[in-house]
């Protein structure tokens, strides 16, 4: 099993965020292609880089449920108005956290999506996720590898 922990944030937060939402979340290679293009389309068009110069410079790789349907989208940590972002509300409690290293920076957080959600989750069990949303970022580690981290938010387990 992969490694987790259990941190507390203490208070709500907002992410800003430029994405797509999807209409099926069982349509894993269709959502992962047009999120994809939209990251092209928002990376040549500038509008993240915008979005970074706004906020830290630390981007994330967010996972949201907007109005029943998958928002997948790429962002930062706090509100910023930008024309065509979202402001997403997140919640304080506790949140699961799943490390993950890796050698391509663009491959390695949807590695640690893909862990999770592939069967990692079951196999937490004094946790359960509740959402609404989850975030991913990645940031250069020693030795050429990078470092990143999934949060997503949790309650402790009944019984």
């Amino acid at each position: 099993m992969t490694n987790y922990s259990i941190q507390t944030i203490s208070e709500n937060f907002k992410m800003t965020a430029l994405g797509v939402t999807l209409e099926d979340y069982s349509d894993w290679a269709g959502n992962a292609a047009k999120t994809a293009a939209k990251k092209v389309e928002i990376t040549e068009n500038g509008t993240l880089a915008e979005l970074l110069a706004l906020a830290d410079g630390q981007q994330y790789q967010i996972n949201y449920v907007l109005g029943g349907k998958p928002f997948r989208g790429f962002g930062v940590k706090g509100e910023f108005d930008l024309e065509g972002a979202i402001v997403l509300d997140f919640l304080a409690g506790d949140y699961i956290v799943v490390p993950g290293t890796g050698a391509d920076k663009d491959a390695l957080a949807d590695e640690i999506t893909g862990n999770v959600f592939g069967g990692m989750l079951q196999q937490i069990t004094d946790y359960k996720y509740v959402g609404p949303g989850n975030y991913t970022f990645v940031k250069a580690a020693e030795n050429g590898e990078f470092y990143g981290e999934m949060w997503l938010r949790a309650k402790k387990a009944e019984g």
